[in-house]
């Protein structure tokens, strides 16, 4: 398709007469070509980005055109009426619907709809084709009310990767590499390099990215605050950038590559645990924490306790505990299994088994635990 120097999208006219004036007078399109003279049925107007080809009988339903302005104030056309000012849709003469929307509007995070959640592998939870071909199972159902999406994302058969650079309008983005290991690429942060298991990264706001290739049968967790985000292509930014840059601070977070083999364990919140910290808390400024925990064996059943974070989610990677929630039943979890405690809900872990490794993430990062002597006080 090398000769391919153009596109138009064709609409119904049924009246040119009609038409002209309202697409290039009210909202500004660019007359590009009419014929026949004597009369005319078929117009070719451009602007924003589009081309557009009028023409009289063509069987197309008429559409729907999006105008993206650059500010929430409304369409910046002083001689427009008030509709348009005021963003309401408009209707052409064809039928065609004129919609104002903001080109890029803020993030929005919506208020948590907490809830006590278990997801267990055992369920058979469908897997689901997603971007790039990659796997996905849905790790919290409910999303919370749409306030976070945990996923469960592997590629059985590993080697190159389709994916394009890219970048997500986020709050917060983990990746975690749970089995196996991928190549990743970042803005300003250097060559590619390999994700190994139990090593992670977030991924700041709108820094450009790319998933290279990966080990047979990877396993990632992903986490993304807010649910429902959007994903942009940068069809014009190449990486590795010739910049590097790891302080870079991209939506008020810096890029933090977590790796195993440097790790240091220490004391958790929760009796008869210890954790390794990722540098996520200080790397986010606090808007989230990342920490793996594994039993130390000083004991099998753990002190009921209780949380004041908006968000805690659990993953279990090794081992096997139960875990027991007030007015809920107790639960059994193996490897591959999901939990989200709510605020102020007590719980406790018990019959944890000496080889217990659970992925924790909290939104705040720092958030007070209470421990209690019983179910009732």
């Amino acid at each position: 398709m090398d000769d391919i120097i153009r596109a138009e999208i064709r609409l119904p006219s049924n009246d040119l007469k009609e038409d002209l004036p309202f697409f290039t007078g009210r909202l500004g399109f660019r007359l590009d070509q009419i014929f026949p003279a004597d009369d005319p049925a078929v117009a070719v107007i451009s602007g924003y980005g589009l081309r557009l080809r009028l023409e009289r009988g063509a069987s197309e339903p008429a559409g729907t055109i999006r105008l993206l302005r650059a500010s929430p104030v409304g369409f910046a056309r002083h001689d427009l009426p008030p509709a348009e000012t005021n963003n309401q849709p408009l209707t052409a003469p064809n039928g065609t619907v004129i919609e104002f929307a903001e080109a890029d509007p803020p993030l929005q995070q919506p208020p948590t709809r907490h809830a006590f959640v278990v997801r267990r592998l055992v369920d058979q939870a469908p897997w689901v084709i997603g971007r790039a071909g990659m796997h996905y199972r849905d790790l919290i159902p409910n999303r919370l009310g749409g306030k976070i999406i945990a996923s469960h994302i592997r590629i059985p058969d590993g080697g190159p990767v389709p994916d394009m650079v890219h970048y997500h309008t986020v709050g917060f983005q983990l990746i975690y590499c749970y089995r196996g290991w991928v190549r990743l690429v970042y803005e300003d942060q250097g060559p590619a390099f390999i994700l190994n298991a139990g090593d992670c990264v977030i991924q700041p706001p709108e820094i450009r990215h790319r998933v290279l290739e990966s080990s047979d049968n990877l396993e990632v967790i992903e986490i993304g605050v807010p649910a429902e985000h959007i994903t942009t292509i940068d069809h014009n930014m190449e990486l590795p950038t010739a910049e590097f840059n790891p302080s870079r601070i991209f939506g008020g977070q810096r890029f933090c590559h977590h790796q195993l083999e440097n790790a240091r364990w220490q004391a958790a919140r929760l009796d008869g645990f210890e954790v390794r910290d990722t540098g996520i808390l200080d790397a986010t400024g606090g808007v989230a924490n990342v920490q793996v925990y594994k039993a130390t064996g000083a004991q099998n059943t753990a002190a009921i306790c209780s949380h004041d974070s908006d968000i805690l989610f659990s993953f279990l990677m090794e081992g096997s505990v139960t875990l027991e929630a007030e007015d809920e039943p107790a639960c059994s979890l193996a490897p591959g299994d999901a939990f989200v405690i709510p605020p102020n809900t007590r719980t406790r872990f018990t019959e944890i088994s000496a080889d217990l490794e659970l992925l924790e993430v909290s939104l705040p990062g720092a958030f007070a635990t209470r421990t209690h002597s019983g179910w009732l006080e």
